[in-house]
């Protein structure tokens, strides 16, 4: 099972709101199962270090299913830079390093680097990463995955159902 992640903050309460969506391949439209997994007490932001927020997000998310996973995929980096893990390599080794994670984000990372990835008819690319992967198999993986635009269809729909749940709850997180 593939699953792709999002998390939403509540800066206020101290929360994350975790998402998930899974599908079972690359060029699937609708996914299999969708969940969310609300985190009390997330640490405060730090540039550079936002791994130290997520990463209990994502842990508390993917517990019910981690038998299943075969890859992860993080809004955000795998590598902030060639010797600066990101969020998805913190992911990877959390997961003893069984799971391997891709990291796609809209916005390169300072200093850092990445595979730019033109989706659809997007002048503009998405950041990829991985950790427990090759880069290229990442890129092709991203590549392959279904809809028209920059952005995948199940990735969409997993930022789409962190807002949707904040919706529903009349407040943040």
């Amino acid at each position: 099972m593939i699953v792709a992640t999002d998390v939403l903050y509540d800066e206020e309460q101290h929360t994350g709101l975790a998402a998930a969506v899974a599908f079972g391949g690359w060029g699937d439209e609708v996914a299999q199962r969708e969940w969310t997994h609300l985190v009390q007490d997330i640490e405060p932001y730090v540039p550079g270090s936002f791994y130290k927020r997520e990463l209990p997000c994502l842990l508390a998310l993917l517990a019910p299913v981690l038998e299943q996973l075969s890859v992860v995929l993080v809004d955000g980096h795998a590598w902030l830079a060639a010797d600066r893990p990101g969020l998805g390599h913190h992911l990877w080794e959390a997961l003893d390093q069984q799971i391997p994670v891709i990291g796609v984000a809209k916005a390169r990372f300072y200093g850092g680097y990445a595979q730019e990835v033109l989706r659809g008819r997007s002048k503009k690319p998405l950041y990829v990463t991985a950790a427990g992967m090759d880069p290229a198999s990442a890129v092709v993986h991203l590549l392959q995955m279904h809809g028209p635009y920059r952005v995948p269809t199940l990735l969409k729909r997993v930022d789409k159902l962190t807002r949707q749940r904040v919706e529903a709850a009349g407040s943040s997180p």
